[in-house]
């Protein structure tokens, strides 16, 4: 049976200009810069630089316009950014942030120079005397190589692979072979199938000494005992000193598990941070300014407000000088759209990182976490009476220069708990506390997680032993267990 029913629903939609405007707010300064540049390369009414003129041809440019509506003003204030974007729907600061914004384009990416980790390999093997079979396969090795040093495929694969693609018809123990000849390649490891064989090949390389001796035993006959740390049962396997055990272990922690990481013409994306702040302490309070290139200096081009005036005071107005008017008033309006947008988002960013700076005072001038204060989004979007969404484009992608050093904006943020006092107190004070007791801890005997919980506790800040586990997954520090050292 079908119903018929009004339904009424309110919802606010964004106008184009509403979503440029919080698009540039997201933008962090080298991003910023670039979007910059675009948009004077597409609007020739837009230009950078001090005018040539002080004369204000603002009220000529007015009158000319008088039957072109204006475009809504901008208010950022209003603006509920989880109207228009679908991951925004759940604004969330801790998201994996760079220096460039979700909505930003990757263009011009810059890349290290130099040659590639591959044609580096390759031309290694230049150096060798190998049959064409062999330099065929040896060939397709290299090409399997990944960007850590590894050949993470399996040699049966490999087979099938050179006979499919490149009509090499081989046997398994030819490209097993061929495959040490590969391993011989710089950086040592190199062409390793996993880390056991990484770390065997170079402690093979090394000069032959009873510490090395002892890695390469270790390494080829007791690697799980090695890497559980399961320190006694390689003491009574090899009946060896415990000295003797350190310094062996001493070798392989001086070994690279990521042989291809090290190398230099690897092709890498070159990531520079800039500051989008800068916070100093002068006389005792602090002082924030907003990156110069943040602010840059625009005007509406004079030739074409100049065009504007002169098909007004034109006698006879021909259809394709209306057309042409027309062109030009969009331009002239998008021009001081721009710039007037540029200046909202100075505003925007400057007041969200001064309440931001403001709330976290204390942690400014002393630069220690533990005075950090609980805080979230809506602590500050209440603070400045925006939305949510602005603070969280704020913090999400910039960065603030302080007297500590560059620190990601969304890093001050953090949730509250109850300590024994009753007080709020930061998750990020008490991850510091728990930082610093484990880096104190004696290593032959780690602290246990629920130990740690009980010396917490002790300071004042009573939470459960999961609740350790998790803050300890999030300094990405190891169990107990694989924290142990002899």
């Amino acid at each position: 049976m079908l119903k018929q029913h009004l339904q009424f629903k309110l919802s606010q939609k964004l106008s184009p200009q509403q979503i440029q405007l919080m698009k540039l707010i997201q933008l962090p300064t080298q991003a910023f810069e670039q979007r910059l540049k675009q948009e004077i390369e597409e609007n020739p009414a837009l230009e950078g630089g001090k005018e040539e003129t002080e004369q204000d041809f603002d009220s000529e440019f007015d009158n000319a316009n008088d039957d072109y509506d204006d475009n809504e003003s901008i208010n950022a204030d209003d603006i509920n950014v989880d109207d228009y974007l679908s991951d925004d729907e759940i604004p969330d600061y801790r998201t994996q942030s760079n220096n460039y914004s979700s909505d930003d384009e990757d263009k011009n990416v810059p890349y290290a120079s130099g040659t590639s980790f591959t044609q580096h390999l390759l031309n290694q093997l230049n150096t060798y005397r190998l049959t064409e079979e062999e330099e065929d396969i040896a060939e397709f090795l290299v090409g399997s190589v990944d960007e850590s040093g590894y050949i993470r495929r399996t040699i049966p694969d490999i087979m099938d692979d050179l006979a499919f693609t490149q009509n090499v018809f081989t046997s398994e123990e030819k490209i097993e072979s061929v495959l040490k000849t590969v391993q011989q390649l710089d950086p040592a490891g190199v062409g390793a199938r996993n880390l056991q064989e990484c770390l065997s090949i170079q402690l093979h390389r090394k000069e032959k000494t009873p510490d090395t001796e002892l890695a390469i035993q270790i390494i080829d006959e007791a690697f799980d005992q090695f890497t559980k740390k399961h320190y006694k049962k390689l003491l009574q396997k090899f009946d060896i000193t415990e000295i003797q055990l350190k310094d062996a272990i001493s070798e392989i922690e001086h070994l690279n598990p990521k042989p291809g990481g090290s190398y230099a013409g690897n092709n890498r994306i070159v990531e520079h941070v800039i500051p989008d702040f800068a916070i100093k302490i002068v006389d005792g309070e602090l002082e924030l300014s907003l990156n110069g290139r943040n602010a840059p200096e625009l005007h509406v081009s004079r030739e074409y407000s100049n065009m504007l005036k002169g098909y007004k005071e034109a006698k006879e107005k021909s259809k394709s000088q209306k057309d042409a008017v027309v062109f030009i008033k969009q331009k002239l309006d998008a021009a001081k759209w721009f710039i007037e947008a540029i200046k909202q988002r100075q505003q925007t960013l400057f007041v969200t990182m001064s309440a931001i700076m403001n709330y976290q005072k204390e942690y400014f001038l002393t630069g220690d976490e533990r005075n950090l204060k609980p805080m979230i989004l809506k602590d500050i979007a209440d603070e400045i009476n925006m939305d949510v969404s602005t603070v969280s484009r704020v913090a999400n992608s910039k960065y603030v220069d302080t007297p500590y050093g560059t620190k990601l904006i969304k890093e001050f943020f953090s949730e509250s708990m109850k300590n024994d006092q009753g007080e709020d107190v930061s998750t990020r004070e008490i991850k510091k506390i728990l930082e610093t007791v484990i880096e104190e801890e004696d290593k032959r005997k780690p602290l246990t997680d629920e130990t740690l919980a009980g010396i917490l506790k002790n300071k004042g800040y009573p939470i459960a032993r999961r609740t350790v586990a998790k803050y300890r997954e999030q300094l990405d520090i190891p169990v107990a267990r694989l924290r142990k050292k002899i």
